[in-house]
């Protein structure tokens, strides 16, 4: 099937390291055109198929065996690359157990973060197709911020989405639950020269697509240790965005926040006098395929702050969506929002790191 459809294949080689528990390393080699195929008797008598590989061209040198001895293989990993599949549940165990975190694809609470109740819903049935009727469009401005294309789209990046929650009387499938529905794109986690770990698609990506949302422990920021030398952390700074707080560029479509759903009451003036995000998620023992997803200054994702269960907007979801249509195999990054010389190390020193934008 691939020579007849030109489609390449993906060749990992196996080598012998004494080094590993199973005494091979796999290295990831490229992609190959299939030339020819053809089957003949195997020695224990059995019908064995063959196949002729070519190497397609512009891509990295081949690793020999004799280079592998100056390749430091990450210890939490066996191979260059690994999937997350549209089943995030079925990610290989041996990749759960030695990448040195767990992966989980929903967020967990610290002992010490109180999550508010779940909001009002709306009285939808079934899909949420009126907004004039629907409570939660009408929070979103008055209108649904997705479109049904493609399983579901963010029209424009807004300060905040309001998404049906658990008191609405819609079902999975309507619209204004999109970014709920779990991976719809194979991602793959992949070795690079300079950045280290990165993610890509294996499929395109339209834009305005959610891509995946960014899971961890959800901490408060004052009680982190050694956060400067945590590269997990994502500050939940929504109200910072939405006010234009430190610099934040405000985005299109405002909403006005239902205030007296926030956690103990918390007031507007309480809210914008805050120097620094009071909440965090933490991604470094436990996250899922976000936590991987590099900077850019020129990011093909964007940041989008989402309520659904409940209205606290310093406990708001975060997700990754598509900025511009992405094809396939290209790297999916986002703006990770740093102010030059901002983060101080453990040393007491401005903390850098080089752009390889």
């Amino acid at each position: 099937n691939n020579k007849k459809q030109s489609v390449p294949v993906r060749v990992i080689r196996g080598h012998k390291c004494d080094d590993s528990y199973s005494k091979k390393v796999y290295i990831y080699d490229g992609l190959y055109k299939v030339t020819g195929y053809w089957d003949e008797k195997g020695v224990s008598g059995f019908k064995v198929f063959k196949y002729r590989l070519k190497r397609l061209r512009g891509q990295d040198n081949l690793t020999s065996q004799t280079q592998l001895a100056y390749i430091t293989i990450l210890s939490f990993s066996l191979t260059s690359y690994f999937r997350f599949t549209l089943y995030e549940e079925k990610f290989l165990e041996f990749n759960k157990n030695c990448l040195g975190f767990k992966y989980i694809n929903s967020i967990k609470v610290a002992k010490n973060v109180s999550i508010p109740p779940d909001a009002p819903g709306c009285n939808c049935r079934g899909k949420c197709t009126n907004p004039r009727s629907c409570s939660c469009a009408q929070l979103n401005g008055g209108d649904f911020p997705y479109v049904s294309r493609d399983g579901g789209r963010l029209f424009e990046a807004k300060d905040v989405v309001f998404e049906c929650g658990p008191n609405c009387g819609c079902g999975p499938e309507c619209v204004n639950r999109t970014s709920q529905q779990g991976l719809k794109y194979q991602l793959e986690v992949y070795r690079t020269k300079e950045k280290g770990w990165a993610v890509r698609s294996l499929d395109f990506i339209p834009s305005g697509a959610p891509v995946c949302e960014y899971v961890g422990i959800l901490r408060k920021n004052d009680e982190l240790e050694d956060i400067s030398e945590n590269d997990y952390i994502f500050e939940i700074d929504c109200w910072h965005t939405m006010k234009g707080i430190g610099g934040r560029e405000r985005r299109l479509g405002d909403v006005s926040l239902p205030m007296s759903n926030l956690v103990d009451e918390v007031d507007e003036r309480t809210l914008e006098s805050e120097p620094e995000p009071e909440f965090c998620i933490d991604a470094s023992s436990f996250g899922n395929v976000a936590r991987f997803i590099n900077h850019s200054c020129d990011p093909n994702l964007f940041v989008q702050c989402i309520l659904s269960s409940h209205h606290d907007v310093r406990l708001a979801r975060i997700v990754l969506f598509a900025a511009d249509d992405i094809p396939r195999m290209q790297e999916l990054t986002y703006d990770y929002n740093y102010a030059i010389d901002s983060v101080i190390g453990p040393d007491g020193k401005t903390k850098q790191l080089p752009c390889f934008c």
